[in-house]
């Protein structure tokens, strides 16, 4: 496959679409975690790029391998993301109630390691819109994919962030809400 202007355009397209439930994420870790730095700022938005490079290879291999295997999988995505958003944006609310001061809220990579597949499991299915592609055109649309989202998750923290600074003690349970109606939304798509 020729990597051409079209090509590139939707790689980013792609990118977008895909990364918006990982900037939704992104937002709410930067309304819960207190001691957010850059560090930590690129540690989250790189997570969410990791997955989002593997899940559409992930697709791709599964499609030009064990196709059978995973149309059985695939009726699952729904479930598994809103088991794993619901549990986490529940997590951070009761921790925001047990609290009652505000306290320090940090993502640990346990809990990050989850958002990630979570937010990119549904990147899975990208593997059947790139299908035709060969092995290079695959990694590049997938490196597009994860670049895209490394830039608007790191924005996405930022903005929330800025966002903690006026809702202070109500923003992990903002941020659990947003986790948890991100979880309904890919369930019900």
């Amino acid at each position: 496959m020729r990597i051409s202007f079209a090509f590139i355009f939707y790689s980013f397209m792609l990118g977008v679409g895909l990364a918006m439930d990982a900037f939704s994420v992104s937002v709410a870790n930067g309304l819960s975690d207190s001691g957010m730095n850059r560090s930590r700022l690129i540690r989250i938005a790189a997570c969410f790029a990791f997955f989002q490079f593997i899940m559409p290879l992930a697709g791709w291999v599964c499609l030009h391998t064990v196709v059978e295997y995973f149309s059985a999988f695939q009726r699952y995505i729904p479930w598994i993301a809103l088991i794993l958003l619901v549990f986490i944006g529940s997590r951070m609310i009761l921790e925001a109630f047990r609290g009652g001061e505000e306290k320090d809220v940090q993502l640990g990579r346990g809990e990050l390691l989850v958002q990630g597949v979570a937010t990119s499991i549904d990147a899975l299915s990208v593997g059947f819109t790139i299908a035709d592609y060969d092995l290079r055109a695959a990694l590049t649309a997938s490196s597009i994919i994860a670049l895209v989202t490394f830039c608007l998750c790191a924005a996405g923290v930022r903005i929330g962030m800025v966002f903690r600074m006026h809702l202070s003690r109500y923003a992990s349970i903002l941020g659990g809400l947003i986790l948890i109606g991100i979880g309904i939304a890919v369930f019900i798509r």
